[in-house]
């Protein structure tokens, strides 16, 4: 059964400042068996941003409010039935310490994809990774950032 669209999550894949990341990469990192992998049945994202900008989609799914069986991603345990996930390649510096790495492109990029899916689920609220777990994720500030382009509280998640 679908449920109401909630969230939409930003995530980093945990990767060096400047080194490329493919969607098929990280599908496999996340379909593959272990020790490969985390063995799971499907992609962790909707969507991932290239260094250069570039959106790719890792999962289909409609542009409605709701999020069939089929379009859930597993980016947040507990999450995934009311959220989208998207994912910028990059999070890490070059000791593997998290640091904002999102390209001038990414940014762009981001700052779009976010403004397109509040403008199609004018009630969502727009996450980090770390709002759910310890993490670091995305490895920047989301409300600050979300602010800074103009989001309006309304649509920023807060606990």
């Amino acid at each position: 059964m679908a449920k109401k669209l909630t969230n939409l999550v930003i995530h980093c894949t945990a990767t060096p400042e400047g080194r490329e990341v493919s969607a098929q990469q990280v599908k496999q990192w996340h379909t593959a068996p272990k020790p490969r992998g985390r063995g799971w049945s499907r992609v962790g994202y909707s969507d991932l941003i290239e260094l250069d900008g570039t959106l790719v989609n890792m999962r289909e799914y409609n542009q409605d409010n709701l999020v069939q069986r089929s379009e859930m991603t597993w980016g947040v345990r507990g999450e995934n039935g009311i959220s989208r996930h998207v994912v910028y390649v990059g999070g890490l510096d070059s000791q593997f310490n998290p640091k904002d790495t999102r390209t001038d492109a990414q940014k762009k990029a981001l700052e779009t994809y976010v403004k397109f899916q509040i403008l199609r689920n004018p009630n969502i609220k727009v996450a980090g990774h770390y709002h759910f777990s310890a993490k670091a994720c995305p490895c920047f500030d989301v409300e600050e950032w979300l602010k800074s382009i103009g989001i309006e509280d309304k649509n920023i998640y807060s606990k």
